[in-house]
């Protein structure tokens, strides 16, 4: 029999995985309907849904492995990054998504958003979780992401390891045929700010953004870029925290925080 590995679980969701199939537990229906939906009119690779019942998904594994890990450093060839952002602007130029909301923290509205930039700026100090200088200048930083954009189909949650990469996907053995062969985890897809979706992908993992930036194929306000980095890590700390993860592990997101210093 196939071992049962535990990929993640903390109190909304669980993922388990059983050889080549991933099955995914969430008690919210509406996540699953997103990611069914999204996965289904994303017009780049994604996992194979293999049956669904309710509040189980389960959906085929994707070939290649991950671009990467936050914290760690990326094995994968410039190609292979640019290849990633060849693909998030397929994905942004694609017709938005019929459902309202999610987006990720891409998704929210600019008074919303502030707001909860605020109310997590004043945790971090008042708790004493992060020195208030630190937390000041990323605050600043962070104003540039706050100003109107244009929405688009966005992922919302697009980390480094739900990007899978085939480094010789062209079949010839030498290596050199670097492909997305999926992206997965489509639950906080919807309409957002496409610059969200870069930043995500390339946190902590700033020496490949001219890689993807050169494949998404457009001028990007490298700026704002670097705003989301600082605005995501610090919106996310505390739920990182309550949720059994480590915001303080090298490379991850408290790092993040003290680059920009």
């Amino acid at each position: 029999m196939d071992e049962v590995k535990l990929v993640v679980a903390h109190s909304e969701r669980a993922t388990l995985r059983v050889g080549d199939v991933f099955l995914k537990v969430d008690a919210d229906q509406a996540r699953i309907d997103v990611e069914v939906e999204a996965m289904a009119l994303a017009p780049v690779p994604t996992p194979q849904v293999l049956w669904r019942k309710p509040p189980v998904l389960a959906i085929a594994a994707v070939p290649g492995t991950a671009l990467g890990r936050l914290g760690e450093p990326s094995t994968a060839s410039p190609a292979a990054w640019a290849m990633a952002g060849a693909a998030i602007r397929k994905l942004h130029n694609a017709p938005l998504p019929p459902w309202p909301g999610r987006g990720g923290w891409g998704g929210q509205g600019l008074d919303e958003l502030a707001a909860a930039l605020d109310g997590e700026c004043e945790w971090l100090v008042t708790n004493g979780v992060l020195p208030a200088d630190l937390v000041t200048r990323n605050r600043q930083v962070a104003e540039a992401a706050l100003r109107p954009w244009t929405p688009v189909f966005t992922h919302g949650d697009l980390q480094i390891t739900h990007v899978f990469v085939d480094g010789d996907g062209d079949g010839d053995g030498d290596g050199d045929g670097d492909e997305i062969t999926g992206i997965i985890d489509w639950s906080e897809a919807g309409r957002g700010d496409a610059l969200f979706d870069l930043a995500t992908l390339t946190l902590g993992h700033e020496e490949h953004l001219g890689d993807v930036v050169a494949g998404y194929g457009t001028d990007v306000d490298l700026d704002v870029i670097r705003a989301w980095w600082s605005l995501r890590s610090l919106l996310a700390v505390r739920w990182l925290v309550e949720h059994g993860f480590d915001p303080f592990a090298p490379g991850c997101e408290v790092d993040v925080l003290r680059s920009r210093l």
